[in-house]
């Protein structure tokens, strides 16, 4: 490469007639300048345009926009603002992280005898070994070139066998901590997921963190990607930190015993090298950027461009139904560019800081180095007055130069572990940042699955109805009760309160015995299915009393869920293979019961031990007919039905209805049919201002009401009903409980 740049100087020289000094110069200058520019650059921008700020609130502001769409309400702002303190709050080297930290370790490492220990113990011995194996290399290297200088070929040749058999051992050993570090790794990551996996799905985390609780956003990119990052950079920086250590002391040790045989001072060159070691980390801890935060800030937004793809991936029907490509392209190109933005902002503040890292551990470091290690011969000569010794002298140029090879490798590689502590600052302040989010997650499932939440309200709402939700500070308090009861409902002055604290019903009150069939009605969002979320245990109970007997209640959506799986799996889910055994049920029988809702022509057509993807094969039908399906293999006592039947034939629709009946199956149900009156014998009918009614159902006079409406409607389309005929109608729709139309 010298060779290829004189050339070229020597060519431009003839070229432009001028000394090649000065062409040299002049490309030294250009880098120079270049590279000025390029460190400068931004920091004159940032300075002359301040209001750049601004855009990076725009962006800040697009990354929220999913949640507000998602919400429907610009209120939700202040949800977010709040949220995105929490997020941005700045981790670091603190009590904070310790505590955090260590709570991970307690879960990385559960105890002594553990699995984790002895890969650990193994990776320490490992680790030892090396720095031992590097100690031998280096007076080994030594010995090389002591016999070379010599010219003894004998000795030369001893010791070059020594090097190729040493390298058998050295690179087992290298491949040993590179293996144990990476099952180190997945370990403590098995760990991780474990314990997250069981408080995600512990009284429900994962329902409750995402609708009741508004402090986790992204959860798989914490439970995923974040998880991974702390456990490898947790077994990293194990072998990054022990075996610097051990190569310190050990090479410290050595060369101490080494300057000793020169007879020189052992205090002056330590001094020395601790005070530029100790110099250039105070230097590199003042100007260090805040790179946990900077992690963090990333993990964020990688996580966020995650979600805009997943939304995309669950809504890709609707989307493509209206058409709004071009509005999902926009919302995806704009994480993308913020996302990329950050991760500029992040190779600028690291571009200065890794420059001034190599210039202190590369080269005053090694030249620091190269003057201790030389101390004891130059002070040696200056001693003796000599430059070279006679031969037969103990200070021969073939022993100074073994000295010098040994002392070199020695200090090179106690450098490096320094260099390798040191590096490792900003792992650790990174690793902070990760720690941060997980064990925040940790701590917001925790308290999710004891029913514990901190949401913030848009708009505290006054008395309504009599009721008024307690705060304490920013959060509402659930002063209801759940008792176990042996069969019956009850609902004792029970309050219908949405997750935003909005309270549909004041106070809501009824008894159900087994056997006595709900009909539940009521214009849209009256809480007819909120109260079957209160009923289900998934919302909070802000007053009253809840009676319900534990475990015995099944609920089924207009949409129900198709898991992963064969269709044996739809039928028996949430149960597995294994409970279908104990429960002493056959395949005859899940035959039997597919016939009940008329899909036997699926088990024919793909039996029960086809795996597919069931949410595309099955039609909207189907797939209800099969979560009656799962119902009438569950056989609960009660059965929350929500418009479950609504893509049902009418008589397929009668007929499940009336063979659940005959199962002892009490039914709960929302729907807009009036052909279901007739198996139901009580109503629960709000009026969406939060008042109810519950009485007895007349299914034939409700009928006769019904017709009687549909008539008036019919006369409506003709000509103008007369008032008589209008307040007729007023109250029918009162009487049904349903809007105008």
């Amino acid at each position: 490469m010298p060779a290829v740049v004189s050339k070229f100087l020597e060519r431009g020289e003839t070229a432009l007639k001028v000394n090649r000094t000065a062409i040299s110069g002049a490309v030294i200058a250009a880098v120079m300048f270049t590279y000025g520019y390029k460190v400068a650059y931004p920091l004159v921008d940032r300075y002359f345009h301040k209001p750049d700020k601004e855009q990076i609130n725009i962006n800040n502001n697009l990354v929220k926009t999913s949640i507000i769409q998602q919400n429907g309400d610009p209120k939700t702002q202040q949800v977010i603002s709040k949220r995105s303190k929490l997020l941005n709050a700045i981790p670091g080297l603190n009590l904070k992280f310790i505590l955090q930290f260590f709570r991970l370790l307690r879960i990385m490492i559960p105890g002594v005898l553990t699995p984790e220990v002895a890969l650990l113990s193994g990776h320490t011995l490992f680790l030892f070994l090396r720095t031992f194996l590097s100690i031998y290399v280096a007076n080994l290297e030594g010995a090389i070139v002591k016999y070379t200088v010599r010219k003894e070929p004998k000795n030369f040749m001893i010791q070059l066998a020594k090097w190729f058999a040493v390298a058998v051992p050295a690179t087992f050993i290298n491949s040993m901590i590179r293996y144990l570090e990476s099952k180190i790794a997945l370990r403590f990551r098995t760990r991780l997921v474990e314990h997250s996996y069981d408080l995600y799905f512990k009284n429900q985390s994962y329902y409750r963190v995402t609708v009741l609780d508004g402090r986790l956003d992204n959860c798989s990119q914490r439970l995923t990607d974040d998880i991974e990052t702390v456990a490898s950079t947790v077994s990293h920086l194990y072998g990054q930190i022990t075996k610097p250590m051990f190569d310190i002391l050990l090479m410290a040790i050595a060369l101490a015993n080494l300057v000793k045989s020169r007879n020189a001072n052992l205090i002056t060159g330590p001094v020395i090298i601790c005070g530029v070691v100790f110099l250039s980390a105070l230097i590199l801890r003042v100007v260090s950027p805040k790179f946990g935060q900077l992690v963090a800030q990333e993990a964020e937004k990688k996580g966020y461009l995650r979600h805009v793809h997943g939304r995309i991936v669950s809504n890709a029907e609707e989307i493509a139904f209206y058409g709004g490509h071009k509005v999902e392209q926009s919302h995806l190109r704009s994480a993308y560019r913020i996302l990329v933005q950050h991760m500029e902002h992040m190779f600028g503040v690291k571009l200065w800081f890794v420059m001034l890292e190599q210039f202190l551990m590369k080269y005053v470091w090694s030249g620091t180095g190269m003057f201790v290690v030389s101390l004891p011969i130059l002070l040696g000569a200056i001693k003796t007055g000599k430059i070279d010794d006679d031969a037969s002298g103990r200070d021969n140029i073939s022993e100074r130069t073994h000295y010098f090879t040994t002392a070199k490798n020695l200090l090179i590689t106690g450098s490096n572990a320094v260099e390798r502590l040191m590096s490792s600052y900003k792992d650790v302040v990174e690793l902070a940042g990760h720690t941060a989010r997980v064990a925040n997650m940790f701590q917001v499932l925790e308290e999710a699955s004891q029913g514990i939440y901190q949401k913030t309200v848009v708009e505290k709402r006054k008395e309504v109805g009599g009721f008024q939700i307690e705060f304490k500070g920013n959060q509402p308090i659930a002063k209801g009760k759940w008792i176990q009861s042996k069969d019956e409902i009850i609902l004792g002055n029970v309050p219908i309160v949405t997750p935003n604290c909005d309270v549909v019903c004041p106070s809501l009150s009824f008894q159900l015995k087994p056997g006595q069939h709900l009909l539940i009605t009521g214009p849209n969002g009256c809480g007819k299915s909120s109260l079957f979320r209160i009923l289900s245990g998934l919302w909070p109970i802000y007053g009253g009393e809840l009676h319900t007997p534990k475990d015995s209640m099944f609920y089924i959506p207009q949409r129900p869920y198709m898991v992963i799986g064969n269709l044996r799996d739809q039928i028996i889910y949430p149960d597995t293979y294994a409970d279908m055994i104990n429960k002493q049920v056959t395949e005859d029988d899940l035959r039997r019961i597919m016939q009940m809702v008329h899909l036997e022509h699926i088990v024919d057509r793909d039996t029960f031990h086809e795996i597919k993807d069931w949410t595309d094969i099955l039609s909207g039908g189907e797939k209800q007919r099969m979560a009656i399906a799962r119902l009438f293999y569950h056989q609960p006592k009660y059965a929350l039905l929500d418009e479950c039947t609504s893509a049902v034939s009418i008589d397929v629709e009668s007929n499940i209805y009336q063979q659940s009946i005959d199962m002892g199956i009490t039914l709960l149900t929302i729907t807009h049919r009036p052909t279901l009156w007739k198996f139901h014998s009580h109503i629960l009918q709000f009026d969406g201002t939060g008042a109810w009614t519950f009485n007895t159902l007349n299914a034939d006079d409700r009928l006769d009401l019904k017709k009687e409406k549909m008539n008036l409607l019919e006369i409506s389309k003709d000509q103008k009903l007369h008032s008589n005929e209008k307040e007729r109608l007023d109250e029918i729709n009162r009487l049904l409980g349903e809007d105008d139309n």
